[in-house]
């Protein structure tokens, strides 16, 4: 392999790791946003937990955050309106990231 083979290799190697983690973050803070919609839903436990792996599925919906945060607010039905949400969002990216970081 050439040098310029192996730098392209490994950007693509970055690249897709980078994506992952990316995916992972962002994974891990609808998780959070679902569990903090919940302790505002009165919800705890189980129903928290289970509750969080809904936010998570939303996002599978269509490409953005969007899809989350009209799953949440629609649930919360009013108790934080979607800017406060998505300023939560942003706030829990940032935990996520850490939270990932230090577990690799």
């Amino acid at each position: 392999m050439s040098t310029f083979d192996d730098r392209e290799h490994a950007f693509e190697n970055k690249y897709a790791h980078d994506a992952e983690m990316q995916f992972k973050a962002e994974a891990r803070r609808n998780k959070l946003l679902g569990l903090w919609a919940a302790g505002l839903m009165g919800k705890s436990g189980d129903e928290a937990a289970e509750y969080a792996k809904e936010v998570v599925k939303a996002d599978f919906e269509e490409a953005g955050h969007e899809d989350v945060v009209r799953k949440v607010s629609g649930d919360l039905g009013g108790k934080a309106s979607d800017d406060e949400i998505r300023a939560k969002m942003a706030e829990l990216l940032i935990e996520a990231k850490a939270q990932i970081m230090n577990e690799v």
